[in-house]
């Protein structure tokens, strides 16, 4: 709810608004806003006007959720809202605290003056959900900083401290604390000077300063050609701030304006918003409210020490919470913690982390021996190899060390979290926390909610993964969860291709132009082909009916299992992550096709993604339908964040909704035409049937709120 407040100091008038968390200008504010500036304007005791934000902050900007919808255009838009400042007849002040972004430093710059606290951060944020700043700020803000600085700020997209704008004109004053009493002195000097015959500056009269302004926007258009080459909006950004060079004002923002309708319709502005909103609906969990009480977290433990366990140790060590660290043998142990430090020795040698603050992360580290020493922890997470037996051994250990209250998590990617939570005799403290590798790079976290697990362990483990600065997304039980269960079919069609006639290089280049950080078999070599191998083995056991072609078994029974065999689906040499073409692969591909029967053909680019990226959609539609992921975004930000899916597509849900469901479904018939890629798998899923027929779109299911 918005909150508007206006208080006299002497004659000049202090409005502040508030809309939490951030202070968006939405529609209530902006009418209000602008209702207060006018009445402020009409009072005759009034000779000045500051304007600041609540809660220790100016604003944020735009409501983004009204994209596209009425309340954005209306009256009072944000332009209007601008207008009735930059134009009004007494001098207006902005005092800027906390964050000043988007819209709120689109209004900060309408007004005659800027007084901002030295911990104040500025920014322009719009290129990253593929617009460019609407309301003025790509023609006022050249006009204070000049165009080489509104460049950086403009397509860098990240919030600037204040403090390095002070002497320019942008900023009239940098004040320790709260910025109010100085804009309030400020606002009456500038009153009586006004009064005395003076002006009232506005950046809109000012021109565009420098004269290499040209080369400039030139070279940015180059760097930005080639750095960008998917995400229109920094070249739209140019072109605005080059109209705020070259052009009058008026002329400039209206140029804005056009470029900013164009980027509106863009699919990759669409998906950067639905990125966006995806990440903050991730948090939500419909049945636990933010009230819910969490338990503490003051000190955690992490057994297994190979490659997964340290990492998530170092997620905990960069948050300041003391780890003790368990192996079942002094070698693996030693390996462990050497491991974290040489991690912390690469950090330093970067220069992107001191040598006192390595080692007061490294200080937090106790390595034990010994499950009696990790009792006190109040949280364990478990990251031994994937085999239930062995996961079982160990919760059968924990439930009898650790403290009542403790959470037992387990990192476990694909085994089922109620049987491990069955094992002890405490299963609403059990939780899955998957993390992906390196788990101290990866972003992604996903929490697995087993059918025992309680509200408030659910709520401790959400509010954790802020704190180890990860994107948290919640999943049912499954076998693989929403992002394993999803990639298994993934995989399942890359190798059925490869014995149709695609080569491995075919397929990852083709998944690769469509924007993947990583094709299908280049991501397995990195991971390691026997994590797969091992599944399949599972799967052979569990799910006999379930197809599979046979040529990444054969692949691991040479011992070729990625990079660190140096031989894999390509071939690798000593110190050299580059693949390189493999004889011995494409004879073995050749062996298998001739053995199972199949002439080789030609597979184009658009079948290689089809099949792809359609099975992810296909898979996750049924995880939609049986409840594992809580709405289709959750889905899309799983394997942005953890699988590389490119980010100006959304997500493999968004990418569905943009080409409609209905095609989605058509093409998996025509897909399931082919004998070889599992024809069954490709009956699309209920859900997308239902759609389909309704004309529905993935991201309008579930409780995206």
């Amino acid at each position: 709810m918005s909150t508007i407040s206006t208080a006299r100091q002497g004659s000049v008038a202090v409005i502040r608004f508030g809309e939490p968390p951030v202070n968006s200008l939405g529609a209530r504010t902006r009418a209000e806003l602008t209702a207060a500036v006018d009445a402020a304007v009409a009072d005759p005791a009034v000779t000045a006007i500051v304007i600041a934000g609540q809660n220790g902050l100016f604003s944020a900007g735009a409501d983004i959720r009204e994209f596209g919808t009425p309340a954005m255009l209306a009256a009072p838009n944000l332009h209007n809202v601008i207008a009735s400042v930059e134009t009004s007849p007494k001098p207006v002040v902005a005092a800027i605290e906390g964050n000043c972004l988007g819209g709120g430093l689109e209004l900060a710059l309408g007004c005659h003056y800027r007084v901002a606290s030295e911990g104040a951060r500025l920014g322009l944020p719009e290129v990253k959900i593929g617009l460019l700043p609407g309301a003025g700020g790509t023609q006022r803000l050249p006009r204070l900083i000049g165009v080489e600085n509104a460049i950086n700020v403009i397509l860098g997209g990240e919030p600037v401290p204040a403090k390095l704008f002070k002497g320019s004109p942008l900023l009239d004053a940098l004040v320790a604390g709260d910025p109010v009493p100085s804009a309030v002195a400020l606002a009456a000097e500038k009153a009586a000077a006004l009064a005395a015959g003076g002006k009232l500056p506005k950046a809109r009269d000012r021109k565009v300063p420098g004269g290499a302004n040209e080369a400039l926007l030139g070279f940015a258009r180059t760097t930005v050609g080639a750095t960008f080459p998917n995400f229109p909006a920094p070249l739209k950004c140019l072109d605005a701030i080059e109209a705020a060079a070259t052009k009058s004002f008026d002329e400039g923002l209206a140029r804005e304006r056009e470029l900013f309708g164009e980027l509106m319709l863009t699919p990759v502005s669409r998906a950067l918003r639905n990125a966006f909103f995806a990440e903050r609906a991730a948090a939500k969990i419909p049945d636990v409210p933010e009230s819910t009480p969490t338990r503490t977290i003051g000190a955690a433990a992490v057994i297994g020490a190979g490659t997964m366990g340290t990492g998530i140790a170092i997620n905990f060590l960069n948050a300041g919470i003391p780890v003790k660290l368990l192996e079942v043998g002094q070698e693996a142990l030693d390996k462990g913690v050497a491991r974290i430090r040489d991690t912390y020795a690469g950090q330093v040698k970067k220069g992107r982390l001191k040598p006192a603050d390595a080692e007061a992360r490294a200080a937090l580290l106790t390595p034990t021996l010994r499950y009696e020493d990790v009792g006190g922890a109040d949280i364990v997470i478990e990251a031994v190899f994937e085999d239930m037996a062995v996961k079982e051994k160990v919760f059968g250990t924990l439930d009898k060390v650790m403290k009542p209250g403790a959470i037992l998590a387990t990192n476990t990617s694909t085994l089922d979290v109620d049987h491990i939570a069955a094992i002890t005799k405490r299963p609403a403290d059990v939780i899955g926390t998957h993390f992906f590798s390196p788990a101290n790079v990866m972003r992604l976290l996903e929490v697995v909610r087993g059918k025992a697990t309680a509200k408030d362990v659910l709520a401790t483990t959400m509010k954790l993964a802020k704190s180890l600065k990860k994107t948290a997304v919640v999943s049912g039980v499954c076998d693989g969860f929403i992002g394993n269960r999803m990639i298994e079919q993934y995989s399942r069609q890359a190798l059925f291709m490869v014995d149709e006639g695609a080569s491995p290089a075919e397929i990852d280049g083709a998944i690769e132009k469509f924007g993947f950080a990583m094709g299908p078999f280049r991501m397995s070599d990195l991971a390691g082909n026997d994590i797969g191998w091992h599944i399949r083995k599972r799967r052979a056991i569990e799910h006999p009916q379930m197809a599979y072609s046979k040529i990444g078994d054969k692949l691991c029974e040479l011992g070729r299992f990625g990079q660190k065999t140096q031989a894999g689906w390509y071939d690798y040499r000593p110190g050299d992550r580059t693949a390189y073409p493999s004889k011995v692969v494409d004879d073995l591909i050749a062996a298998n096709r001739a053995a199972i029967g199949v002439k080789p053909r030609r597979l184009d680019a658009r079948e290689i993604v089809d099949r792809l990226v359609l099975a992810l959609v296909n898979e996750a539609a049924r995880i939609l339908e049986e409840g594992i992921a809580l709405r289709a975004s959750d889905i899309d930000v799983v394997y942005l964040t953890g699988y590389g899916f490119p980010v100006w597509r959304g997500g493999p849900m968004c990418y569905a909704d943009e080409l409609g469901v209905y095609a989605v479904a058509q093409r998996m018939r025509e897909l399931g035409r082919n004998p070889y890629g599992d024809p069954g798998f490709w009956t699309p899923a209920p859900l997308i049937q239902r759609l389909a027929a309704s004309g529905g779109a993935f991201n309008s299911v579930g409780a995206r709120s």
